[in-house]
């Protein structure tokens, strides 16, 4: 079997390297001339798959790290793993899902199987992914089939892989559900097939609404028990001792990342343009857009204000132990304290380089430090009598 993995990012490159250990020929497609360039020489641009493993992947030749789009006639499954961001406007951005459809469509070979791991709204693969398929391929409806499989990664998470991670799984066709099962069965434990694929479109917006909630509602809560003088931490462990109808969550600056912060108003713009508000999750919105803002607060109010005061800003990733740095909050909160004035330096030996900076080492000589991403190899004393504030409560 030979299929095409289109791009290879955060989702792509782990399911690429996945399936080519399953033995499956796998291309990874991608417009990056420079990405593309760095995998087919092994070098790995994630800190969840090692170069050692892409190296053994191009040695067997069951991975093909690639820029030519022609190799989706030579593929059998192409599954597309591309970005599905925000606009400024904070609605949804389906410009690199709808390039990526149509360039495939342009070579798709009849008998092909399309899968979408890419998270969209419901309905999108129906009435938006298919019209393009048929209109760019010059195909029949029934001359290939289209899944929606919605990925499950996250980044740095060593106890939950591709491999045993339930996966869902839904196609317009029952042909569809079955290659694809067929397929994901190769190298994925548990597959569960929706009943259709609006279902299995929806239950991905769900998954991260439902965290994108808990975890502004454990902001607001973080706040109400630094005003009683208590910790929240210790309130979270207390309420977690409960083996059942808890779960805890944890305070931060925001939420960031490729899901969090973004899927959720996937749900909310369908669920307007139906006619159905989903207050709580514009108000979960709401609460993560002012976390920075709050933390610039707390620092003017332990520095008797901001202006000309050194601070340093320790993690900038989107959370702790990973480099990647997309919808960071430290974004935010790094604009706040610069617009009072603040001399604001960052220090992540992860993500190295940022917006043009670079990391500065962790060191005493600051007026404050602000704990956005506890990576796990901090050594805090290095900041000794410095003043901390710590964002994870």
């Amino acid at each position: 079997m030979q299929i095409t993995v289109v791009g290879q990012g955060y989702v792509g490159l782990p399911l690429a390297i996945t399936a080519a250990e399953s033995g499956v020929v796998v291309f990874g497609l991608d417009s990056d001339k420079g990405l593309i360039n760095d995998l087919s020489k092994g070098i790995s641009p994630l800190s969840d798959i090692s170069s050692e493993v892409i190296g053994k992947n191009l040695d067997s030749k069951n991975y093909k790290p690639t820029t030519d789009i022609s190799v989706i006639a030579e593929s059998e499954i192409i599954l597309i793993c591309v970005p599905t961001p925000i606009t400024v406007e904070r609605t949804p951005d389906l410009s690199f899902l709808i390039k990526a459809i149509s360039s495939v469509a342009k070579n798709l070979r009849k008998g092909s199987l399309i899968i979408i791991e890419s998270t969209i709204e419901p309905g999108t693969c129906q009435n938006l992914l298919l019209p393009i398929l048929l209109k760019e391929s010059g195909l029949g409806a029934d001359d290939f089939d289209l899944a929606y499989s919605p990925e499950r990664i996250d980044p740095a998470n060593l106890s939950w892989t591709i491999k045993n991670t339930p996966k869902l799984l839904a196609g317009l066709s029952s042909n569809a559900v079955e290659r694809s099962y067929k397929f994901y069965n190769q190298f994925v434990d548990s597959i569960t097939i929706c009943s259709s694929v609006e279902i299995a479109e929806t239950a991905k917006l769900l998954e991260n609404s439902f965290r994108l909630i808990n975890i502004s509602f454990i902001n607001e809560i973080s706040h109400f028990c630094e005003k009683l003088g208590i910790d929240i931490t210790e309130v979270i462990k207390a309420a977690a001792t409960k083996p059942y109808g808890f779960m805890p969550f944890y305070p931060s600056i925001g939420v960031g990342g490729h899901c969090i912060p973004v899927d959720p108003l996937y749900l909310s713009n369908k669920a307007r343009e139906v006619g159905a508000p989903t207050r709580f999750i514009d108000l979960a919105d709401q609460i993560n857009q002012e976390m920075p803002g709050y933390f610039v607060g707390k620092a003017e109010e332990k520095l008797s204000g901001l202006k000309n005061k050194s601070i340093l800003v320790v993690g900038v990733a989107y959370k702790p132990n990973v480099a990647d740095v997309r919808e960071t909050p430290a974004a935010a909160l790094i604009s706040g304290l610069r617009n009072k004035g603040a001399l604001v330096s960052w220090h992540d030996d992860l993500v190295k380089e940022w917006n043009g900076e670079k990391s500065v080492d962790l060191k005493p000589g600051f007026d404050l430090a602000i704990i956005a991403a506890p990576h796990a190899y901090l050594d805090l004393k290095k900041l000794g009598n410095t003043l901390v504030l710590d964002s994870r409560g």
